[in-house]
């Protein structure tokens, strides 16, 4: 007698649309001139970690395996210590609370409200569609010179971000073209492949007229290791097609541009012939460094930098940047951290803060390489895996020339959660032989029936 596999429960709404909702508030204007502070989105990233917090308590079930909370929560033992040794309370008490929402709470909030590989794919288009958003935005500034200054001219390409977080849309765009680059490798459908392929091919565009060299180096390094990750035939193939892409924009459509061929060129004489921008962010880093050396364990206290910085920093150091267009008027911006998420974390949280927080990172990389060798075995699409893979190799390639801060923070912190739900539930799941699109209630059910 064949026994028959139980019907699929029926899909209710997807838990994840709060984080879509946090991700799709990104994608509104900033008010010109304002400090960059806590924002829409970030206001809804603390209701989705309550909501978040409401459905365990009454699913009353653990949450977390203990892998998962250890990494984490590795990152509160150094946070706590650096709060302690702040200069104040205030400071104390804010710095703890944003680098909790950062790298603890919204991280593990999105990795509860994710329930399956659909509802990852459905949170990495997000970061796709806002990516093309803030392009868009970004290559209209460009073209009709309304965007933030760079060499005097205001053709900088920023977003709906403006010169608050010049460096915003560079980020958005990023996660955006390395969502597509891992769900085009992945085997969706020819459809949604040749979509996602579009999609990374145009975000190139605003990606190059953002003028970050950081962001370039970032996805560079990554897209070239998500494609060896994926195989070595796919990365050839794709490298032609990426050099072809390249030589229609640069040559055919002349958007190479004499200041970007400029930028470009620059990012090999950061040691030959650095500008001022590169020399802050060198005396800066020195700065940092010689703090840490004071304070090795636990750093001068979480806030501590800009406190510390004028008694560690050279003379080479200028007293701000310029910032200005984007609908913002001139003003001097205080260089209040380091430029390097390494440094401002060792300077101000020492090596236990440090090896928290990196360690933490570091394991979600490993776990997540691990889901992917799972996911081939099993049979299973790399499409998550090298989304998973791709977002933490951004951002800790990326960590080495910019830290937190600003509205589009939180996007780090949302990518941070969907990278770890791959490292820590999704590979796993693959492992255990999971089915494509198959709900872990359907999956025990389908297991139960097999073993009748």
């Amino acid at each position: 007698m064949t026994l028959a596999l139980p019907p699929a429960p029926r899909r209710t709404p997807s838990p994840v649309w709060p984080v879509v909702a946090v991700v799709a508030l990104l994608g509104l204007p900033l008010t010109p001139g304002a400090e960059g502070g806590a924002g829409p989105a970030d206001a809804l990233s603390a209701l989705v970690v309550g909501f978040c917090v409401v459905r365990l308590l009454r699913r009353r079930r653990r949450p977390l395996s203990r892998t998962a909370a250890t990494v984490l929560g590795l990152p509160v033992v150094g946070l706590a210590l650096a709060a302690v040794g702040a200069s104040s309370a205030g400071a104390g008490l804010t710095g703890l609370g944003r680098y909790l929402q950062v790298f603890v709470l919204v991280p593990a909030a999105v990795v509860l409200l994710i329930r399956d590989r659909a509802d990852f794919r459905l949170l990495a288009w997000a970061f796709v569609g806002l990516a093309g958003w803030e392009g868009a935005v970004g290559v209209h500034q460009y073209v009709t010179g309304t965007g933030a200054s760079y060499q005097g001219q205001q053709i900088r390409a920023v977003g709906t971000f403006g010169v608050v977080d010049v460096m915003g849309m560079a980020t958005v765009v990023s996660f955006g073209l390395i969502c597509a680059v891992g769900l085009a490798l992945g085997q969706a459908s020819l459809r949604q492949r040749a979509v996602a392929v579009v999609c990374a091919l145009a975000l190139l565009v605003p990606l190059a007229l953002s003028f970050s060299r950081g962001a370039w180096i970032a996805t560079a390094v990554t897209c070239t290791a998500q494609l060896c990750l994926a195989g070595m035939r796919r990365a050839l193939k794709a490298g032609a097609v990426v050099l072809a892409a390249g030589v229609l924009l640069v040559g055919g459509l002349g958007i190479g541009t004499a200041m970007l061929q400029e930028r470009i060129a620059s990012i090999t004489q950061v040691t030959d012939a650095p500008d001022q921008s590169v020399t802050d962010r060198y005396t800066m880093w020195a700065a940092a460094t010689g703090m840490w050396r004071e304070h090795p364990l636990t750093g001068v206290g979480l806030k501590g930098f800009p406190e510390h910085r004028d008694s560690h920093a050279s003379l080479a150091l200028s007293s701000g940047s310029d910032t200005e267009g984007a609908g913002a008027a001139f003003r001097r911006q205080p260089l209040l951290s380091p430029h390097n998420m390494y440094l401002l974390v060792l300077a101000e949280q020492g090596l236990v803060g440090l090896l928290a927080l990196a360690g933490g990172w570091l394991a979600l990389l490993v776990c997540a390489l691990t889901g992917l060798w799972r996911a081939r075995r099993t049979g299973l699409g790399p499409d998550c895996a090298l989304v998973s893979c791709g977002l933490l190799v951004w951002q800790l390639t990326d960590f080495v020339y910019a830290d937190i801060g600003g509205p589009s923070t939180v996007l780090t912190a949302v990518a941070l959660g969907l990278a770890a739900w791959w490292a820590l539930v999704g590979g796993r799941e693959a492992g255990d032989g999971e089915a494509e699109g198959m709900t872990p209630a359907h999956a025990a059910l389908r297991a139960e029936g097999a073993t009748r």
